[in-house]
């Protein structure tokens, strides 16, 4: 059921329109006594996730017993996050998500399944896997909230992602990404229905329907001005919500563009970008734009590491940033790569297949460590001089010495094609 849908690409969603839509949907919904908040964590900062959990606590107050943001493989949120983000809610609710550790299997998405819809690449089945607390914790209201926007491992993130693999599990999350990087990127990225999200919908429907879950959505763009805005508001229990989310996300964070770009730069924030496992965003999203023989070059201040999780990290610095076949061969032949196959996923995902340049400016990491893992390297203060983030728009700039760039303030914000590479 979709109990709020409020969107245009031309119409930004005030704060009281956001307060006011969400309260009077909660009032729809009834008296609740328990209630568990899922939200994101620091990583989607700009999703309103923030305003939305304290609206709700504002509400609910002591009934909302619960906090867990879905962090996936993420590190734990800090106090000094979750002061930033959640400033309006006591620290004491939040919870942390322990992927290799806290969960509940459901069942298992068939390999039948999967080889049909991995039209034969895989043959594994692939576990339901949740956070304990949603299924042993007796809520009678679970509020999923989030963004939706484009995303490289499963097409439009959100919905019932921020179930299955924001609070998901080990073998949940590296099976379901290896199958996204399997079947390939540019079929996915943008798309609502793909082979991840039919896999999600299968536990969905088959395992989870008992579960209180009401998915709060929303789209983010950006003025004239260059100022975030809030362009959408979706609250349901069911895909429709989330449709009507993507259908508008599509319009204001996919950008088609009629040539392929020579030279991308890209800004990582420091406090959203701290590692390559989130930073390569700015290759996920810009990959088809970007003309063969082309160049990325990613500004990013607050990189101190490969990946968020130490077994991964490690993973990424022993293999490197190859191509798709490449990495198929070596998760045949190496079983640490084998038994963690999102860490495998995720290095096709940060390859540019030999066809463009990407050039890393780090805050915190070596040249040699750079250039371990097969990207170049640059200096951040060389860099920021040249392309200077606080003086650049997004979009096309043109530099004092001629040179034209396309930049991009926030890769997590959108989409980048040409009409060339996007496969229909």
């Amino acid at each position: 059921m979709l109990y709020f849908a409020k969107g245009s690409e031309k119409y930004a969603i005030s704060d009281d329109e956001l307060k006011e839509g969400l309260i009077s949907t909660l009032e729809k919904l009834g008296e609740r006594e328990k209630v568990l908040a899922l939200p994101p964590d620091i990583t989607r900062f700009y999703s309103r996730s923030g305003d939305i959990t304290g609206y709700i606590y504002q509400y609910y107050n002591h009934r909302l017993t619960d906090i867990l943001p879905t962090t996936g493989t993420h590190y734990p949120m800090t106090e000094k996050e979750i002061g930033k983000m959640y400033p309006a809610v006591p620290k004491s609710l939040f919870r942390i998500h322990k992927w290799r550790e806290d969960l509940h299997t459901f069942g298992d998405v068939p390999s039948d399944f999967i080889n049909e819809i991995s039209e034969g690449k895989l043959n594994y089945s692939i576990p339901a896997q949740t956070n304990k607390l949603l299924v042993d914790g007796n809520f009678d209201l679970i509020l999923s909230i989030g963004q939706v926007v484009p995303h490289e491992v499963i097409g439009m993130a959100n919905y019932n992602k921020n179930i299955f693999i924001g609070a998901g599990g080990k073998e949940s999350i590296h099976k379901s990404h290896y199958l996204g990087a399997v079947y390939g990127m540019e079929r996915i990225m943008g798309r609502v229905d793909t082979p991840v999200r039919q896999v999600l919908n299968y536990a969905s429907e088959n395992f989870a329907k008992e579960l209180p879950i009401i998915y709060i959505l929303t789209v983010i763009g950006k003025d004239e001005n260059n100022k975030l805005t809030l362009n959408g508001l979706f609250i349901g229990d069911d895909f429709e919500c989330f449709r009507k989310a993507s259908e508008l996300s599509l319009k204001v964070n996919f950008e088609m563009l009629e040539e392929p770009l020579k030279k991308v730069v890209v800004y990582l924030e420091p406090m959203e970008f701290k590692s390559t496992w989130l930073g390569n965003k700015s290759i996920y999203r810009t990959r088809m734009a970007i003309a063969d023989d082309g160049e990325l070059i990613v500004i990013a201040p607050g990189l101190k590491e490969f990946g968020e999780d130490k077994v991964i990290d490690r993973l990424i610095r022993k293999y490197g940033y190859v191509t798709t076949p490449e990495v198929l061969k070596y998760v045949e032949e190496n079983d640490d790569l084998k038994n963690n196959l999102s860490a495998a996923a995720h290095l096709i995902h940060g390859s540019s297949e030999n066809r463009f340049k990407i050039t890393y400016c780090p805050g915190h990491i070596s040249k040699k460590e750079i250039e371990s893992v097969n990207f170049n390297y640059a200096s951040l203060d060389e860099m920021i001089k040249k392309y200077n983030p606080e003086k650049l728009k997004d979009g096309f700039n043109k530099t004092p010495d001629g040179e034209e760039i396309f930049f991009i303030s926030n890769p997590g914000l959108g989409l980048w094609t040409n009409k060339d590479k996007f496969i229909e």
